[in-house]
């Protein structure tokens, strides 16, 4: 196995040989942020388990591979339209496609207000250069995460988001991820979404992959929230067990606005999600979901950070996971409360199902409170199935395996039932109710069967 000294060296050749391709077609801003994100990345490197916030996943493993790294977009040999039809039909959803990382050129138009727009994170550098400027790169610091500082030095493309002043967005966005190679690939792919004062948006995120290839993908979102604006984004990591998912997520939230967010992971060798959020002035509301169900010798770690910069502010955070086999988890949650956020309502919850004697989780939920006049709490419990709950549906006549199945499915749907739109919420259950049953979890036309 190579050191990270090593990795960190293949990267560094990457950027240096690919430099021409990677400025190829990117707006000067992307540019100059690449530089500046490669530099940080010279000092970071790919993080380690030294790092006390990556303490829990060793990512060597994870990028020690010879990886193809596409730096231009690949022309597609199908039509990923109609390879790929969303199984929930009922949804009825603006779908966006992207492969491998970047924007599909064959995307369908969508039914979406005027003012709206939609397009590649490279067309918007160009022609939107206004609204980008304002907010690429400003909420997902390079200095900070080596992930990220990586993840902009090498991203090209990706999805863009612009809602502007007051437009509701009835009909969700149905953001689909694919990954589809003839090669063990690596993408990098950098998200950026925008909602303006008083707009409305959903998004739906799902990441798939169409071929049994080793993928690595390292992505980064930034979302900037605007006052009295409400905006959900609800993500499903459903990939086949030789994916790793690097998802970073960073949101910024200004007066009276609602956000809500739910990570769904139900499939995938090695997942870690960071989820920044700061709440960057007053009566702000997050809720901030997550579930994981993880089994042979999968791996999810949940890092969260929810800041509290000004007053009158709410979060409730709360993460659950179901754990079997020789799976292991993480969840290191942090709450800040600044020292001017007063009257701060913030709650933080970590529950586990151990399910195994060798199934790990490790949990870590923390408050940093530099305030006095504020109501905060958080916890976490690491546990197996309730014997009373099983006895009492025992005694009802249910049999054994059937009623631990209830008892797990009742778990999960706690995080399920914060949905916000019903057809997804029904789609997740079944997906999550399949799932606990020991089934593939599998949609449509997902690869995810190839390693079972």
């Amino acid at each position: 196995m190579a050191d990270i000294n090593t990795i960190n060296k293949d990267f560094a050749d990457l950027y240096n040989q690919g430099n021409k391709l990677l400025q190829e077609g990117s707006s000067e801003v992307m540019n100059e942020a690449r530089k500046s994100a490669f530099h940080d990345f010279e000092k970071l490197g790919v993080p380690t388990r030294a790092n006390e916030h990556y303490k829990y996943t060793d990512l060597i493993p994870v990028f020690d591979h010879p990886y193809n790294v596409n730096l231009r977009y690949q022309k597609v040999d199908v039509n990923l339209n109609k390879i790929f039809q969303c199984d929930v039909p009922e949804l009825d959803t603006n779908m966006v496609l992207l492969t491998n990382g970047w924007f599909y050129e064959e995307n369908k138009k969508l039914e979406i207000p005027e003012g709206v727009i939609v397009c590649s994170l490279q067309e918007a550098s160009r022609k939107y250069p206004e609204i980008f400027n304002a907010h690429y790169g400003k909420y997902a610091k390079t200095s900070e995460d080596g992930l990220v500082a990586l993840n902009t030095a090498l991203a090209k493309d990706g999805f863009f988001m612009y809602v502007p002043k007051g437009v509701v967005i009835e009909k969700p966005i149905q953001v689909v991820n694919l990954l589809r190679s003839d090669r063990d690939l690596m993408g990098a792919q950098r998200n950026l979404i925008v909602v303006e004062e008083n707009a409305q948006a959903k998004i739906i995120v799902c990441d798939h992959t169409l071929t049994k290839h080793k993928y690595l993908t390292n992505s980064v979102t930034e979302i900037n929230v605007a006052k009295n604006a409400i905006f959900d984004l609800y993500t499903l990591q459903n990939q086949h067990l030789n994916s790793s998912i690097l998802n970073s997520t960073f949101v910024r939230q200004e007066a009276n606005s609602n956000v809500l967010t739910n990570t769904i992971s139900l499939y995938g060798g090695t997942i870690r999600n960071n989820h920044h959020v700061l709440m960057d002035d007053e009566y702000c509301e997050n809720n901030t979901f997550g579930m994981y169900l993880m089994d042979r010798e999968q791996h999810v770690d949940n890092y969260t950070v929810i800041d509290h910069a000004k007053p009158n502010c709410l979060s409730n955070e709360h993460f659950k996971g179901v754990m079997d086999d020789n799976a292991s988890a993480a969840f290191a949650g942090r709450i800040f409360v600044r020292k001017d956020a007063q009257k701060t309502q913030a709650y933080q919850s970590n529950n586990n199902l151990l399910l195994s004697d060798d199934a790990v989780i490790n949990t870590k939920p923390q408050l940093v409170i530099d305030a006095d006049d504020v109501k905060c709490s958080h916890g976490a419990t690491v546990g197996q199935m309730d014997d009373d709950a099983l006895f009492y549906l025992r005694a009802r006549g249910i049999d054994e395996k059937e009623a631990r199945q209830m008892l797990m499915f009742a778990f999960a749907h706690e995080i399920i039932e914060k949905i916000r739109i019903e057809p997804l919420k029904e789609r997740i259950d079944e997906l999550v109710d399949k799932r606990l049953r020991g089934e593939m979890s599998k949609c449509n036309t997902c690869a995810i069967a190839c390693n079972h």
